[in-house]
């Protein structure tokens, strides 16, 4: 999985970002395309999506909808436009902070930081009877210790972070397997039933682990 998606069409300003950003240790992937963006995030994931709103083709705004509608990946908006009227557009869709340009790059750092350090330096994640402790990836459930394979801690997490949204076969396929992996999709339908099995989940009558047809799983 990427670390950050930065979705800019100022050559020079994605270069500066993405030097400082890998120097502060973070993998970093950049486009100037907002319908390149839906797709990379679709087929490698993004911790974090820095975006711009004006871009050549599908404007930011577009791109932020479309993504908050795959998961619940911070966003970050990084824009010229000043306007009170684009900031709440931003937020209305989803966005978690609004920069104006030009900015200092240091405060766009800290406030990475700060973000990665909200999101996912949780210890314990909880949800319907479920607990995960990231920390050492032991999962209670009911109240019961229950042993996970590191793959299905994974996906049971990804899918806990992301409570109540359906998340698509193949985000969840390319985010815990990654794309270039030798795996197929039918990988992710087997951890699935076994994660069904070890949830006490009937698959006919799921409680926790829902399927969405046509989409694919969602925690509820």
């Amino acid at each position: 999985m990427i670390d950050i998606l930065i979705v800019e069409d100022d050559k020079d300003l994605a270069e500066l970002m993405t030097d400082f950003l890998r120097e502060e240790g973070y993998v970093v992937s950049s486009t100037s395309d907002g319908g390149r963006a839906v797709e990379l995030y679709a087929k490698y994931g993004a911790r974090l999506v820095i975006l711009d709103i004006n871009l050549p083709d599908v404007n930011g705004f577009a791109v932020c909808s479309k993504l908050r509608e795959a998961a619940d990946t911070p966003i970050l908006i990084v824009s010229a436009r000043l306007d009170k009227e684009d900031k709440l557009n931003a937020f209305d869709l989803g966005a978690d902070d609004y920069i104006e340009k030009p900015f200092d790059i240091d405060i766009l750092i800290a406030k990475i930081k700060g973000i990665f350090k909200r999101k996912y330096q949780r210890s314990i994640i909880t949800a319907n009877g479920v607990s995960l402790n990231l920390a050492d990836k032991t999962a209670i459930i009911d109240g019961e210790p229950v042993e996970l394979t590191s793959k299905e801690f994974d996906l049971l997490a990804l899918l806990i972070e992301n409570q109540g949204k359906a998340l698509k076969k193949e985000y969840l396929f390319n985010t815990i397997w990654g794309s270039d992996s030798d795996s197929e999709l039918q990988t992710l339908h087997v951890h699935i039933n076994r994660l069904r099995q070890k949830l006490g989940d009937d698959p006919k009558n799921a409680k926790r682990l829902l399927t969405v047809w046509g989409v694919g799983y969602k925690f509820v």
